[in-house]
């Protein structure tokens, strides 16, 4: 069933690439980021909210349910804050926790009537490898360890309407916030990439390609399920994200 999909922080990064693949793919896309993409694409639509400002995104969620055949969403916005575990505190975890577990969750109740209606619905997820644990992300590994436990809630709750839900788990992949927390040349830095079992890091188009797979109407049979896009590391003990 062709719609619409909604993707959040699809201007830069990985959530880029994926607003770029899914309107190659031929679906409309609605960009919803507090920051404008550095030019539109053919078929996309940009939605300017504060993902973090619960009301705010309820009110811009409504408008867009009332516009569009939403039938398709990617949760990809999320932050991380890095800090060593004596050093987080309660306002990281909860301005990570805003953003990367508290808007997915109204993004869906927003858009939940509409897939139910229709009888369809794909949810993406888009998580981290740093939820299995990663040094100096208390907030961030929690909140993206919590993504994957509504990740499996909701498809429990949501299967028998058609409506699937899914995670990927990035990590590591050679992005500007990649880069960011972890410098190039630092020790840190080449240590993850020499542990990489395809010995290369992991592009943004990569995560793009297995979120456009479990979007696909194809994919009814697969939910509450975490794809790790990953090089491999998950398979062993590297330690990355």
């Amino acid at each position: 069933m062709n719609s619409d999909v909604l993707v959040t922080g699809g201007s830069q990064g990985i959530g880029r690439a994926i607003v770029a693949r899914l309107l190659a793919d031929g679906f409309p896309v609605i960009n919803i980021d507090l920051k404008a993409p550095p030019a539109l694409l053919d078929g996309e639509t940009h939605v300017q909210a504060d993902l973090t400002d619960a009301p705010a995104l309820r009110d811009a969620v409504a408008r867009i349910a009332g516009q569009r055949n939403v039938l398709r969403l990617v949760n990809n916005a999320g932050i991380v804050r890095p800090a060593l575990l004596e050093d987080t505190t309660p306002e990281d975890l909860a301005a990570v926790s805003a953003l990367n577990l508290t808007a997915p969750l109204l993004l869906l109740q927003g858009l939940l009537p509409g897939m139910r209606a229709a009888g369809f619905g794909r949810v993406v997820n888009v998580a981290s490898r740093a939820a299995l644990g990663k040094a100096r992300r208390s907030a961030y590994a929690a909140t993206k360890a919590g993504l994957l436990g509504m990740t499996r809630t909701w498809a429990l709750e949501v299967a028998a309407q058609g409506i699937t839900v899914n995670a990927v788990g990035p990590g590591p992949i050679a992005t500007e916030l990649f880069d960011r927390v972890n410098p190039p040349g630092a020790p840190q830095t080449e240590q993850i990439r020499s542990a990489i079992p395809v010995r290369r890091m992991g592009t943004a188009d990569d995560v793009a390609h297995a979120v456009a797979s479990l979007l696909d109407a194809r994919a009814g049979f697969i939910t509450g399920q975490v794809l790790y896009v990953c090089g491999g590391m998950t398979v062993g003990l590297g330690n990355a994200a």
